[in-house]
């Protein structure tokens, strides 16, 4: 009788221990979406400039904190100021295995020429931080301050030129303000991208750039080039670029702009995948290297994703619209 009783016994307990295991199996996600093959990760502009070193320092983390299954492959496509890279993006419908990282060229571009593509087109994943601009001069100039530098642009119009990166982007919009506030004219001097722009003011074949602080960073350092001011409404609150006044400091004209960090995977993708990349970005903005990495290149930490990046798209492209409007960037 007693061996039967214990017999039952653990013939229960067996039963009761499969049934939890079962359900434990069960509640984890074990078909939750992975990339089965090196994802694609997209560089809407050149090399040098703050999107290629933040999307291979991206990738880098995620390699190191083995966040991934699979590896992420930069891969610049800087043509038609971003419109590569986005329209290339937009023909991968379903393709999971792509993502992109962008900047404000997310509507500048499409404003600006006309070309077949809104951020709309695209499946929002997250955005990863704001990155600040600042202006510079060369550090063998003469202009210690901004009203120094901006009077002497005013007081001769069309001789100063302004380096920045591509045509009707973020540079060239705060090139703008800057002339509509102060009113100077600059002759404006695109290029790729914005380790290319520091490295031609440092070469003297520009007067000033508004470069975004990673990308004149080393220059920075090596006493090449002065930061005149933060083209924001308060200062950056970190070690030594705390320093930096903003312009209505330094000049008592409001000059404010801060530039989108943000990542989308292509259309049509499942919301298993999407979800994944937030997931995904999330754990790297958590990360020790990023924390650092925010505050060795001054980047405004901001995580978001879901129905507020989706927000702050919309609000993002209609001041981008009315600041290209005023200053007659649109396409006509």
């Amino acid at each position: 009788m007693g061996a039967r009783n214990s017999s039952a016994r653990r013939w229960v307990l067996l039963s009761v221990l499969t049934f939890v295991g079962a359900t434990l199996v069960s509640s984890r996600p074990l078909h939750a979406w992975e990339p089965t093959r090196p994802v694609e990760f997209v560089i809407p502009a050149g090399t040098g400039g703050g999107a290629n070193l933040m999307a291979r320092f991206v990738a880098a983390i995620i390699q190191k904190e083995n966040l991934s299954p699979q590896t992420f492959l930069a891969v610049n496509k800087s043509g038609g100021a971003g419109a590569e890279a986005f329209l290339y993006v937009k023909e991968q419908k379903g393709n999971p295995h792509v993502i992109v990282i962008t900047l404000s060229n997310l509507f500048t571009t499409p404003l600006h020429t006309g070309v077949p593509f809104n951020w709309r087109d695209l499946t929002p994943v997250s955005m990863l931080a704001l990155d600040y601009f600042i202006l510079w001069v060369n550090a063998e100039t003469p202009y210690k301050t901004a009203q120094q530098y901006l009077s002497a642009v005013k007081e001769k119009p069309a001789q100063f030129k302004m380096g920045g990166t591509g045509a009707a982007q973020e540079d060239q919009i705060l090139t703008v303000q800057l002339e509509q506030n102060f009113g100077g004219k600059f002759i404006y001097v695109p290029f790729k991208g914005g380790g290319e722009v520091c490295t031609n003011l440092v070469g003297k074949h520009v007067d000033s750039t508004v470069n975004n602080p990673s990308e004149c960073l080393g220059n920075w350092k090596a006493d090449r080039v002065r930061p005149l001011a933060v083209l924001d409404n308060a200062r950056i609150s970190l070690p030594d670029w705390d320093k930096i006044p903003t312009v209505k400091e330094a000049t008592g004209k409001d000059v404010a702009y801060t530039m989108l960090r943000g990542i989308f995977t292509a259309p049509g993708v499942s919301k298993e995948v999407q979800d994944y990349y937030a997931n995904l970005m999330k754990k790297v903005t958590q990360s020790a290297d990023w924390k650092r990495y925010i505050s060795e290149n001054a980047l405004k930490a901001q995580f978001m994703t879901g129905p507020e990046y989706v927000k702050w798209l919309e609000q993002a492209e209609a001041l981008h619209k009315d600041l290209m409007t005023k200053g007659g960037l649109l396409k006509k």
